[in-house]
């Protein structure tokens, strides 16, 4: 992403938004819109617009963040170690606009390969299946048939 491109997107993110994806904080417990929310498409990067998780792999890890066993794709997220506040934890970053998006942790669904990927709401932007198309998310339909 280029920096014009970001610091234009930037500009339009709520001071929380900004916070998360910027300055890594994290959304209090059970306040985000997306914690118990499960409509049916595909979470994107609030900054850069690429997509990052499917609402196919969204499961409730009563964490009070919203909750996935994988990325769409791994590459458009990196992980990098995070030892902040005394813990260690594996930190999750868009890889496109870099935006901070939460913590990976080993804990998830074992059927579902082990991982729990806990994600600030603030940092994703939701598209409905029935707007993928008009968002240029055309490709991504076919996961949900």
């Amino acid at each position: 992403m280029d920096e014009k491109r970001k610091e234009n997107a930037l500009k339009h993110l709520t001071t929380e938004q900004l916070n998360v994806t910027q300055h890594a904080a994290t959304e209090r417990p059970f306040s985000g819109k997306y914690d118990d929310f499960y409509e049916k498409g595909v979470y994107v990067d609030i900054v850069s617009g690429k997509p990052l998780f499917s609402s196919l792999d969204k499961y409730d890890a009563h964490c009070g963040w919203p909750s996935f066993t994988k990325p769409l794709d791994t590459k458009e997220v990196s992980e990098k170690r995070d030892s902040s506040f005394g813990m260690e934890r594996i930190e999750v970053r868009s890889h496109d606009a870099n935006s901070h998006l939460g913590h990976v942790f080993n804990d998830g669904p074992q059927q579902a390969g082990g991982l729990r990927y806990c994600i600030n709401s603030a940092a994703l932007k939701f598209i409905p299946y029935d707007k993928l198309d008009e968002n240029g998310l055309s490709e991504y339909k076919k996961i949900f048939d």
